[in-house]
């Protein structure tokens, strides 16, 4: 279960630049993580100001 960016996101950036292996990267309209990628360490979410960032509560069969 990673994390995923919400419509709060505002693109300051501070969660692409805390991610330590680059799973975050800027889409369309908001930043998104590639869960693929994601390591589900969690600083993302502890950087953004705006609580942008959660636990991906959906599950992926």
């Amino acid at each position: 279960m990673s994390y995923v960016i919400t419509n709060d996101c505002d693109c300051c950036g501070d969660c692409a630049d805390e991610c330590a292996i680059g799973s975050i990267t800027i889409g369309e309209n908001i930043y998104v993580i590639d869960e693929e990628i994601c390591v589900e360490c969690g600083d993302c979410s502890y950087i953004c100001d705006n609580g942008a960032i959660k636990k991906n509560q959906t599950h992926h069969i």
